[in-house]
């Protein structure tokens, strides 16, 4: 008699997927006002944006300066809202390594700016002047930041799978 196999699964590493939301989440952040400061003016139109989801449209309007109010609740929104995709970017893409995770984020990046800039407008019409190729780049490259950041920090653990009787 051979011994009986146990299959194994890989688990998420829920402290690798934070951080890689606080990280990713940061750096999306500052390219995001970088290239909005470069090709739009003003570095806080972004801020005020994510703000706008929960102040209204009245965070918005000019100038598009800094108000302490605005970036805090802009950081109260982006850094759970970071956390919960990369999150999700560890549940789907755990299993296979470094590479994947830096494609596979990015592609859930682009998802994400689709959902963000074509359908949530309904909700919130004033992003739909908004969408732009700097704000595509911005959410891809949080998507491979994030797939990334959770592969290279995730300490592979595996728990044992129930066989089916």
């Amino acid at each position: 008699m051979s011994p009986a196999k146990i299959k194994m699964r890989q688990v998420v590493d829920w402290r690798a997927a934070l951080w890689a939301g606080v990280i990713s989440g940061l750096v999306f952040l500052v390219i995001n006002m970088l290239l909005t400061h470069f090709y739009i003016g003003s570095a806080w139109v972004s801020v005020r944006l994510v703000a706008s989801v929960i102040l209204g449209a009245s965070a918005l309007p000019p100038p598009a300066s800094f108000d302490l109010g605005i970036f805090l609740v802009a950081l109260a929104v982006h850094l759970p809202l970071s956390v919960a995709f990369a999150s999700i970017i560890a549940i789907i893409l755990h299993r296979w390594g470094l590479l994947v995770g830096i494609a596979g984020g990015a592609v859930f990046g682009l998802a994400l700016y689709l959902i963000n800039f074509y359908t949530l407008t309904f909700f919130f019409p004033w992003f739909f002047p908004m969408r732009s190729w700097i704000m595509a780049v911005s959410h891809i490259l949080f998507g491979a930041c994030a797939g990334g950041i959770y592969e290279s920090l995730e300490v592979e653990r595996f728990e044992p799978v129930e066989a089916n009787a």
